[in-house]
């Protein structure tokens, strides 16, 4: 994982809320004060009413105890109702809730307008609960802020600082138990890390000398001195943090659902119960008492609190549950997308593969192996592309780069340059040609190296891409989830593409493609789609931004991918694991099996229990079952989306 590009997370809002990564422990003692005191609310309205049950010397004294446990127990609703009114909010849960009580207060059935409120309330009370304990699993996992570096000065001795006042190529000094405040590379010491706040990867990370390691790693075993890379605003902790605060939280087309639903549903219920209060009476005759208790039931039974609450939950909790694998989902429109995707597409180069280069094979021609790969380091020695890296870490040798010059680059071709006054061209065929020589065929798959010194054939170095040992497993288990096609876009050479494209079993390769041709080709498939299928895309480079964006869902690798790619995609990989997109299109599937599980048994329990309403079958009591109880087992059934299988 690199330092410097390991970043990205989410912020998720249940409804229209504040994001719930403020101070975990505001959090959460702002709920525990608040569930307190429903407790002792719930309490005391239930001793009120005990009491109202007992023995009691007038029926003025029973009437008063009830109405005392009523308001200890329902004024907040009460007064939310009324509110909710006067700023035009009339059909909502507190509505339906305030007639439905009041009007059984009116019919004399006080005991029973007391219990209403009283599971109501306590339903409420396991909503919040639920709600918290998503919301603090979520945050514990993201608790990763450093509070302050241990900063090292020229004398050797500490100083704690604010992690903003170091400076970059800074030596900072990480004790066990302590968290990396800042990116950079270990200069002394190893030690154990525990990175799972960053990847979600549970096992711990050795690291010595020269290993790079990220802010926000909590530093486990041994001392560790280390040369900060940046500035804390650039870190892979302050990245996230600031994330966090402003990334997308677009809500799913289900959740969406919601207003919709309630904006129809929630004034045809009270109309209906209004009919059903004065319609037979006036055609059938009969007791309008019995109807009104039968209206006022049915509207208890009518509240929507289960799919207001557990549609949202369900992927507040499912969201939460990929952080916990390092799987980052930018909002719940994006996971509801995930679920029916069809077709991923993958870039190859950092994506399926290592997307570092190294020497696979050296093959020398006039001169020892040895010597062929210093002269090409040498040659390449004042270069930074990532080929010429790869040389100069194969040689892993000091470089005198005295030894080097009159260097040219040949754009697309390689270089010239003369090593020990001997004239050396180090690149492709192309190159060879310029230079007057014959280079030599090789069977090896990978980019070939010629080099030629003074105008003979020295020999050629082979230098390979090795796939990532996961990307195999993560194709399979792809076409094990139902994902029907399997595509590879790259820019490399054919050849060099179609053997990792073998190697993994893909379904369609594309390559030598320029950004471009990348958006053309998913605009492609795209279109080649059934109407209610989806694209994913999956890619690491600045290049890929464009085709991550045109995508349907954009997946990028959050370790070693650019800032433009993590921008610009809608679910980031903390660990870059293509295992996790397996795993990220399981669980979305299996969050919106929930949803669908609680819209379907929330309706179906409603209107089955609506029926028995309006005949008067259910009293008030199951009535009350059918709102609090339903909704209670929906918000469970809603934080199993937070489970990992």
């Amino acid at each position: 994982m690199q330092g410097e590009t390991a970043r990205v997370t989410f912020a998720i809002r249940l409804h229209s809320g504040p994001p719930i990564f403020a101070d975990r422990n505001t959090i959460g003692n702002h709920m525990n004060k608040g569930q307190k005191n429903t407790v002792v609310r719930i309490a005391a309205s239930a001793l009120l009413l005990g009491t109202a049950w007992l023995p009691l010397p007038s029926p003025a004294l029973h009437i008063a105890l009830c109405a005392a446990a009523y308001l200890v127990i329902g004024a907040d609703i009460l007064f939310r109702a009324v509110r909710n009114i006067l700023h035009g909010k009339i059909f909502d849960e507190n509505f339906l809730m305030s007639v439905a009580t009041v009007g059984a207060f009116a019919i004399g059935e006080y005991p029973e307008a007391v219990a209403v409120m009283l599971f109501y309330q306590t339903g409420e009370l396991f909503q919040d609960m639920a709600v918290v304990r998503s919301r603090k699993s979520i945050a514990a996992l993201m608790d990763i802020r450093p509070d302050y570096a241990n900063l090292e000065d020229a004398r050797g001795e500490l100083h704690r600082v604010a992690p903003d006042d170091v400076p970059a190529g800074s030596i900072i000094v990480t004790k066990p138990g302590e968290k990396i405040p800042l990116d950079g590379v270990v200069v002394a010491g190893s030690s154990t890390l525990d990175t799972a706040a960053l990847t979600g990867e549970s096992l711990p990370k050795e690291v010595t000398e020269h290993d790079i390691v990220l802010s926000g790693s909590l530093n486990m075993t041994g001392l560790l001195r280390i040369r900060t890379t940046g500035v804390y605003g650039e870190s892979t902790v302050a990245r996230i943090l600031d994330l966090v605060e402003n990334a997308d939280t677009g809500k799913a087309a289900t959740e969406k659902f919601i207003p919709r639903f309630a904006r129809y549903y929630t004034p045809a219920v009270v109309i209906a119960a209004l009919l059903l209060a004065v319609v037979p009476p006036l055609l059938a005759g009969g007791d309008w008492l019995v109807w009104l208790n039968r209206a006022l039931i049915f509207l208890v039974i009518s509240c929507p609190c289960a799919l207001v609450v557990s549609i949202p939950l369900t992927f507040f909790a499912g969201i939460g549950g990929a952080s916990r694998k390092g799987i980052l989902i930018k909002g719940s429109n994006h996971l509801e997308t995930l679920a029916r995707v069809r077709t991923v597409v993958f870039d190859k180069t950092g994506t399926l593969t290592e997307g570092s280069f190294t020497v696979t094979a050296v093959h020398p021609e006039i001169i020892p192996e040895t010597a062929l790969l210093e002269t090409a380091a040498l040659a390449e020695s004042y270069s930074d592309h990532p080929v010429a890296a790869s040389l100069r870490r194969a040689y892993a040798r000091p470089l005198d780069k005295s030894r080097v010059s009159d260097m040219k680059n040949f754009a697309g071709e390689g270089i010239r340059a003369k090593v020990d006054g001997h004239e050396v061209y180090a690149g492709n065929e192309k190159l060879m040609h310029r230079a007057g020589v014959v280079p030599k065929p090789c069977e090896c798959k990978g980019t070939i190296i010629h080099l030629a010194t003074d105008g003979s054939y020295a020999g050629h170095i082979v230098i390979s891409d090795t796939v990532k040992p996961q990307s195999s497993a993560a194709i399979a288990r792809l076409k094990s989830e139902g994902i029907e096609k399997v595509v590879m876009l790259t820019g490399d050479r054919p050849d060099v593409a179609d053997e990792v494209a073998r190697q993994l079993g893909m379904d369609e390769l594309y390559a030598g493609l320029l950004p471009a041709d990348k958006v053309q080709r998913v605009d492609s498939l795209t279109a080649s789609e059934s109407k209610s299928a989806r694209l994913a895309f999956v890619g690491d480079g600045i290049n890929d931004a464009p085709v991550l964006k045109r995508a349907d869902v954009g997946i990028a690798m959050g370790a070693a991918g650019s800032d433009a790619a993590i921008e610009a995609a809608d679910v980031v990989l903390m660990d870059d694991n293509p295992l996790r997109i397996a795993e990220a299109v399981a669980l979305s599937r299996r969050t919106m099996r929930i949803v669908m599980q609680n819209i379907v048994f929330a309706i179906g329990i409603k209107a089955a229990m609506l029926l028995l309403g309006a005949f008067g079958i259910a009293d008030m009591w199951e009535a009350v079952f059918a709102d609090v109880g339903v909704t209670v087992l929906a918000v469970l059934n809603s934080l199993r989306a937070m489970r990992s299988e």
